[in-house]
Parts: structure tokens; sequence; C-alpha cells
């Protein structure tokens, strides 16, 4: 899937640590890594959310070390550190229903999991950390497109905790001058990405639905938009972040989406456009803390990361949909 290289300089003589490599994006990043052939790869995954099976191919590869671990525990943060140059921090507890319903674990994850990794990398002399943000910092802000300097009041205790992440982001880079990038993710979809569990996001979930011919629930009204992005432009987005050497990109914060808004109404269809039949779709009420619209603005990334996302949602949904046709759902653990 990554034959493309998004980076021009060779890799070889890297040591990358991809913590939460298990997981939906981790297990991403590590597949380009592999294919691109890392010095070394680092995988530090806690698998609470995370399968061995998203890994289980690289992990016969001879430069991939795999460490069960959780970044609550710093110790074993700092073992995952040592002698790596480039942190790419993935893991941590998704959804926003999920934090509402548990803050504190939330809290204990994205917040202090992450500052641990900050301090493991930082005494370990680790050159870069590139880190997942998310937009949902945004907030209530109603302003379209969302850019990254102007942002609202946060809506969920997830939101909270992922911008506390910017915070000491920001302050680590100009205490510890160490260099540290945050990518605020947009839906990020594709394939191995689970539809198990109460949390999972809506693009496995109306999978599913397809695949069990059963009507599928939004919750809202459906005419809720989301600049979903397709996996492989979060990886590239990634590697750019973790290899560009412009000082002025360092110690910033960027929007990774595609810049287009599609409804969950919208999705619906998109997905069913080769199938037989259109299930109707029941409807519940909002969920607390959900935004309403999101939509990126993604001039920053471009000028300073070149990123440029080569997928868009429906090539997007092609690959996923069919990607799933080859791993039914049942097939997921959990």
């Amino acid at each position: 899937m990554y034959e493309q290289a998004w980076h021009k300089q060779a890799i070889s003589d890297l040591h990358f640590l991809v913590t939460g490599g298990a997981g939906f994006i981790g297990s991403h990043l590590v597949e380009y890594l592999v294919q691109h052939q890392a010095g070394q790869v680092t995988i530090l995954d806690n698998l609470a959310t995370g399968y061995r099976e998203n890994i289980a191919d690289f992990l016969k590869a001879p430069q991939v070390r795999w460490q069960e671990g959780d970044i609550r525990r710093l110790d074993e943060c700092r073992q995952a550190c040592q002698g790596v140059d480039i942190v790419l921090h993935q893991a941590a507890l998704g959804s926003v229903p999920r934090s509402v319903q548990d803050p504190l674990t939330s809290n204990e994850v994205n917040v202090s999991g992450f500052l641990h990794i900050l301090s493991a990398a930082r005494e370990a002399g680790v050159k870069r950390v590139v880190y997942a943000a998310s937009s949902s910092t945004y907030g209530d802000s109603q302003s379209l497109p969302k850019v990254e300097d102007k942002i609202g009041k946060p809506l969920s205790p997830y939101a909270v905790s992922k911008y506390v992440n910017e915070l000491y982001a920001e302050v680590f880079a100009k205490i510890y001058e160490m260099e540290i990038i945050g990518l605020r993710y947009f839906n990020v979809f594709g394939p191995r990405q689970s539809p198990k569990g109460p949390y999972a996001a809506v693009i496995p979930l109306f999978i599913e639905a397809i695949q069990q011919g059963k009507s599928p629930t939004i919750h809202g009204d459906g005419e809720q938009t989301r600049d979903f992005t397709f996996v492989a432009n979060a990886v590239q987005a990634n590697i750019k972040a973790a290899l560009v050497q412009e000082p002025k990109a360092l110690n910033q914060v960027y929007n990774v989406a595609v810049g287009k808004r599609t409804s969950l109404n919208q999705l619906w269809h998109l997905l069913n456009a080769d199938e037989a039949n259109l299930l109707p779709v029941h409807y519940g009420p909002a969920r607390p803390g959900d935004v309403r619209d999101s939509l990126a603005d993604i001039g920053k990334a471009r000028q300073w990361l070149d990123y440029h996302p080569g997928t868009d949602i429906e090539e997007g949904l092609k690959i996923t949909k069919a990607w799933f046709k080859f791993r039914p759902i049942n097939a997921f653990p959990g």
C-alpha cells in the first residue's frame, strides 16, 4: 500500500518509536517504515485498542522490536525511547463519547501518558517527537474552514486532553529546546479501523451495517459534516513532519485532512454507491460533546510540510470497503 516514498533522504540509519503501533494509524506507520527500510522500528502498545494482528506481518522484519507496554508507566516509556531518533506518538484513547463516559481514564492516557513520552524522549535525547493532535481542539468555534491559530472552547474531556497535549508540546519545545510537531487529525479512516466496541468510528460501523444488511443508526439528523481523511494521507503527514528540515516548520501544529466536507447522510450514500439496495437510516439523539461541522484549511501543512493528500474520500472509501471484503467484520478480535 505504501510503495510511494514521501521522504527524500535515507531512513536506514534512523530508529523510530511508534507508540500505539498496533493500533489503526500506528500500524500503518509501521507498515510504511518497514516497507521503506527504516533502520529500526520499536512498537509500544498495551493492546487496549490495538491488535497484534495489525502488525503480525511486520514483526517478522528483523529491524522491528515489539514492546508490550503502557504509556501511563514512565519506566516503560523510558525503556521504549532508548536509542530512538524519532518518536511517532499515536497512543491515545480516542472517542468523544468514551471521554464523556470515563474522563479519568482519557486524562490518564492522553495527558499523563503524553507527558511521560515527552519526558522520556527528552531524557533519551530523541531528535524529534511527532504526535497525534486532534481536530476536536477547535471545539465550539463556528468558523469554517478550521485554521490552526483560531480555536474555540473544548466541548468534551477528549478535546481538553488533546489541547493540553499541544500546550505541553509548546512548553517542552521552548524550555528544553526539543523539536515537536503536532498533527491535528480530521476523522481518519481506512483499512484496519475496527468496528468493535461502543466507541467505534462511523465508517467501519457503516461498512458493518452494509455487510450485515442492517440499517445503521446516526446520532443527530445526519447533516453534521466531517473532513474524512484516508489513512495514507495521515501517514504522509507523519513522515514529512518527522523528516522536514526547514526550521520554521518545527514546533508547530498542522491540520491533517483533505479540505472537503461530507455529511453523514452523504457518507452513507457514498458507501452504498455499488450496492443493490439502500437501507434506510435510523436517527437517534445527538451525542453530547460532538462538533456540528468540521472542515480543515490545509494550507499551512502544504506550505511547511509539503503535505499533499493523495487520496480523496471517494477513492479512500473504495479501498477501505474492498479491504473489509477480505477481512469480514466478525474477524476482528473483541
